[in-house]
């Protein structure tokens, strides 16, 4: 099977979109499948091009047998809703008329932002190929969440009216929720052509390991209960709440904050003025360099904004972590809650509720029973997960159309 893809995040990159189309794309390989992946030069989310590439019109490599091709966009940091529009639809732009020369028997194209979904389309309809739309985000409506565009707008409505058309015309929905296939159910879709393939967990990269002593020592972590959080910095992950309810005078806990985005700086400048001295800002790492650090951590944060629409998406951060065996704090309501109530493997608290948020937390540093527990529940959930196992799930749904 050929097999090109549409994405503008892939490794180096080390995001969710990089590391799932990445890891599905290698399986695929794995199992004799031809694979082109179309992205952009490495930047996100500081917006900068990574070392050893450039923003050129277009450029080759292959990684681990995957084709990779690159083309211009125009790049902006991960913040602002008028320049990240520019720099959507350039990608798309380019990746159209790369896409134009390329033979392939099936495409895809990922989102949040569905304007490789709009370039996947265009695509199939001139070649006469089946198309995928893999829904990672319910895209505009995730960026009226938090406050980034009117639902009001004239903008937005369109955009919407162009999320349902694209839906509609997809020979495949892959969705990773569960909550985003009833979405597009309610609001017309048919349910046959939508299939859920959740994310996971690479068990091969991602196991338990003993905290790495040099780190502990560079960051003055012994004898600490660490709480850690890693991914994007954004509006929608309320690290400033995490900031505003961090129990900065217990010397016993420290809290880190890997990443970068949007709101790294204004959360920087926050936990100077709120006098937090336990507390370490580490960026964004390589891939590889990640378990070493998530090793530092007794407890995986992972908070959204209070908000309806979140109660409908799954972090990927929740099957890595779960991988380590390091229990989850979580601060999203909905299906995520499920899942970690399902497998014991961490503790929910309601988002942006400090009370209930130092209750749980306490709860972990305090009950050794709980603790272990939802280590245990950890490794279930995190097998049952296997990224191979989603990957080979995703597969059948393409040799289906």
């Amino acid at each position: 099977m050929k097999i090109l893809f549409i994405t503008d995040n892939f490794p180096p990159e080390v995001n969710a979109p990089a590391t799932r189309t990445f890891e599905h794309c290698k399986e695929w390989v794995k199992k004799g499948d031809e694979v082109t992946v179309i992205t952009c030069a490495p930047n996100f989310p500081k917006g900068k091009v990574y070392e050893g590439y450039k923003n050129k019109l277009y450029q080759k490599e292959e990684i681990e047998g995957i084709k990779v091709i690159r083309v211009w966009s125009y790049i902006s940091a991960n913040e602002g809703f008028a320049k990240r529009i520019i720099d959507f639809l350039s990608f798309a732009f380019m990746a159209f008329w790369v896409g134009l020369f390329k033979k392939t028997d099936v495409i895809i194209a990922t989102s949040p932002q569905f304007f490789t979904t709009w370039t996947a389309e265009t695509l199939a309809t001139l070649k006469r190929k089946p198309w995928v739309f893999e829904l990672r985000d319910i895209w505009p409506e995730s960026i009226r969440a938090v406050g980034a565009i009117s639902g009001d707008s004239k903008i937005f409505k369109f955009l919407e009216k162009l999320e349902l058309r694209l839906y509609k015309r997809a020979s495949r929905v892959i969705s990773v929720t569960e909550s985003f296939k009833r979405n597009l159910i309610e609001r017309g879709i048919d349910g046959e052509k939508v299939k859920v393939v959740l994310n996971g967990a690479n068990l091969e990269r991602f196991s338990k390991m003993k905290k790495d002593a040099a780190l502990v020592e560079k960051y003055n972590l012994e004898g600490k209960f660490v709480v850690g959080y890693v991914g994007t910095h954004g509006m929608a992950h309320k690290l400033d709440f995490i900031l505003n309810s961090w129990p900065k005078d217990n010397p016993n806990f420290h809290l880190i904050l890997m990443g970068d985005g949007a709101e790294k700086s204004k959360l920087v400048e926050l936990a100077k003025t709120l006098n937090i001295p336990n507390i370490s800002f580490i960026p964004s790492m390589l891939k590889e360099d990640v378990p070493a650090y998530l090793s530092l951590m007794d407890v995986s944060l992972v908070p959204l904004k209070k908000s309806d629409l979140f109660k409908t998406v799954i972090p990927s951060k929740i099957f890595e972590n779960s991988a380590m065996q390091i229990p989850i704090l979580l601060g999203v309501e909905g299906e995520s809650a499920d899942i970690i109530q399902k497998y014991n493997a961490g503790l929910c608290f309601e988002p942006e509720n400090k009370e209930d948020f130092l209750t749980q937390l306490n709860l972990l540093k305090e009950d050794k029973t709980i603790y272990e527990n939802c280590q245990a529940g950890c490794l279930t959930l995190a097998k049952e997960f296997d990224r191979k196992k989603m990957a080979e799930k995703m597969r059948k749904f393409l040799l289906e159309i």
